[in-house]
């Protein structure tokens, strides 16, 4: 079975997928990786075309991010690769390489796979697509928690990417087709887990024959 869950920043997306395929015994996907990875190579490596970067980098997912073999788990979480991520994502050859790593990677077995194209781009016939989301101000407000930055500085950067993201000719944000929006405004992390779990159980009985 594959669980896709989409949605904006600071919705809580890595967590809730993480702690869900934990409880289910799912593998996890985190794409956003992907494009972090991605976007830390044009920074660092400008002369080459993000495009290309995506095709030929080595990037490993896991407990920790592996890119060509250096550990970039806390690298890519900075906010100018943030900024970045948001700006490559829009490229369509970048796209294109990334998706088609992605249907490889869950192509067999069951996974919890999140992002913000997964139900609508990736794996449209995922047999749950949810997409998560949550007061605009509350996903500020975490994510300056995790980057110990300014919350309303945060807010501004999260308004422009929200708005780069929904209106991008290639994969725009928005829930897919059939998608549960679950809001996790005011939710604990176990709580978002228990309503999404109780969806892909609802999924799984209707599955199973008469």
């Amino acid at each position: 079975m594959l669980i896709a869950i989409d949605g904006p920043a600071g919705a809580g997306k890595s967590t809730v997928a993480r702690a869900l395929a934990r409880r289910l015994g799912f593998a996890y996907l985190n794409s956003g990786a992907l494009y972090r990875c991605v976007a830390l190579l044009s920074l660092t490596t400008p002369a080459e075309a993000p495009a290309a970067h995506a095709r030929k980098a080595n990037i490993q997912l896991g407990a920790r991010v592996l890119l060509d073999g250096r550990d970039v788990s806390d690298a890519i979480r900075a906010p100018e690769v943030s900024q970045a991520a948001s700006r490559v994502a829009a490229d369509p050859g970048v796209r294109e390489a990334l998706v088609a790593r992605q249907r490889e990677l869950i192509a067999h077995g069951d996974w919890v796979a999140e992002g913000r194209d997964i139900g609508t781009v990736v794996a449209p016939d995922a047999g749950l697509k949810v997409f998560l989301t949550a007061d605009p101000r509350e996903r500020a407000r975490r994510r300056a928690r995790d980057l110990d930055a300014d919350p309303d500085a945060v807010l501004a950067e999260q308004t422009l990417r929200d708005e780069r993201d929904r209106t991008r000719l290639h994969s725009p944000l928005a829930p897919a087709p059939r998608a549960a929006i679950v809001d996790t405004t005011g939710l604990s992390v176990e709580e978002a887990v228990d309503r999404i779990a109780a969806l892909a159980r609802s999924v799984e009985d209707s599955a199973r024959p008469a």
